[in-house]
């Protein structure tokens, strides 16, 4: 199931802005939603906007000079990792696309389509390769190549087996984003292209039972 909190129509492309620190997390005592507090990156935010934090796309609920407020609903804490973040954990951050703007990775929506687990993290001089296992939900849409967004970050997948994947982080993903400093079981969050989804939707939605296809 895809997982939206924000308006809709807004899109994103993948491409870290900053990494900022979480400032505080508190859950609600009915455990229906997670207050998430960030430091504040821009100076002119505003209430309302749109927002990818670690690839979920997410509405600023509040603000103040130094700090962002989310408010994430259950369904979104159960199917990111946003329920895994405490004070000091760093999130990527990216605002939302505009008009005119130049699109440097790839279409994001900022819709979480599962999450997948790390299971593999291997460095070669100046880079390092990242091994990730992707739920089935997620990795039918995968290929050799393609995109995807992993924690919001737009990369390539450099080898693909079963439901295993891998991608190669250079200096400049390292140095900017989080993803790097992740530890072997920590889950990121997944968003497969959009164009793969809407491929692998037509085909399945041809395959009626019953019905032979021409």
């Amino acid at each position: 199931m895809i997982v939206r909190e924000a308006r809709d129509k807004v899109m994103f492309t993948g491409i870290i802005e900053q990494t900022i620190s979480v400032l505080r997390t508190e859950d609600r005592r009915d455990a229906t939603s997670r207050t998430l507090t960030l430091s504040r990156p821009w100076d002119d935010v505003k209430s309302g906007e749109s927002i990818a934090v670690s690839g979920v796309c997410l509405t600023v609920a509040g603000l103040t000079d130094r700090e962002l407020r989310f408010d994430v609903i259950r369904e979104t804490l159960d199917r990111t990792n946003l329920g895994q973040l405490r004070a000091g954990d760093m999130v990527n951050v990216e605002r939302a696309l505009c008009i005119g703007d130049r699109l440097d990775g790839h279409f994001v929506q900022g819709h979480v389509d599962g999450v997948g687990r790390l299971v593999e993290k291997i460095s070669n001089g100046d880079e390092q390769r990242l091994t990730i296992e992707a739920p089935p939900t997620v990795a039918k849409f995968l290929a050799p190549k393609g995109s995807v967004c992993v924690d919001g970050v737009s990369l390539t997948i450099a080898s693909l087996e079963g439901n295993r994947f891998d991608v190669a982080l250079i200096p400049t993903t390292l140095a900017i984003t989080s993803i790097g400093r992740r530890e072997i079981g920590w889950t990121f969050n997944l968003e497969a292209d959009i164009l793969a989804k809407q491929i692998v939707h037509f085909l399945e939605s041809r395959d009626i039972p019953g019905q032979k296809s021409n």
